[in-house]
């Protein structure tokens, strides 16, 4: 709820002001609910830059920064490590998905193609194989 009345804000504009005291008044709140949305829900890597404004009743600055597909998709790869569970793989394309990076049916794609089904292996090689084949589908995307 607080993190789409947030984004609402951003239909006419990049940059918005907000008190998190009133927020926090107006969702009936104490204002660190709004401190964890705002850290969790509005990072650089989802296209957000944060400043807190000194003095004035809590005063946060939001920038909304354009971040390109090809970067987003980028910097999962570099933040995958050698190895990953079918559950993490669900997660990253969870977030892929939520930041409209990927569409529905790339995202069905790479569940398919990383499913534990499908990597017909032992299991001490189940997760290097699947972090390698994820990686590798990602940057099939950024080169489309």
């Amino acid at each position: 709820m607080i993190e789409e009345f947030i984004k609402d804000l951003f239909e006419e504009e990049n940059y918005i002001e907000i008190q998190r005291n009133d927020l926090a008044e107006h969702f009936n709140c104490v204002p660190s609910q709004i401190n964890y949305v705002i850290a969790t829900r509005f990072k650089p890597s989802q296209g957000y830059y944060v400043e807190s404004k000194r003095g004035g009743g809590g005063y946060i600055g939001i920038k909304k920064i354009n971040i390109t597909k090809s970067n987003s998709l980028m910097h999962t790869i570099t933040s995958i490590g050698d190895s990953l569970t079918a559950q993490e793989v669900d997660i990253f394309i969870s977030n892929l998905l939520s930041y409209k990076m990927i569409e529905t049916k790339e995202a069905k794609l790479l569940k398919v193609a990383t499913s534990d089904n499908v990597l017909n292996v032992p299991q001490n090689i189940k997760d290097n194989l699947r972090a390698r084949i994820f990686k590798n589908m990602l940057l099939n995307l950024i080169n489309d």
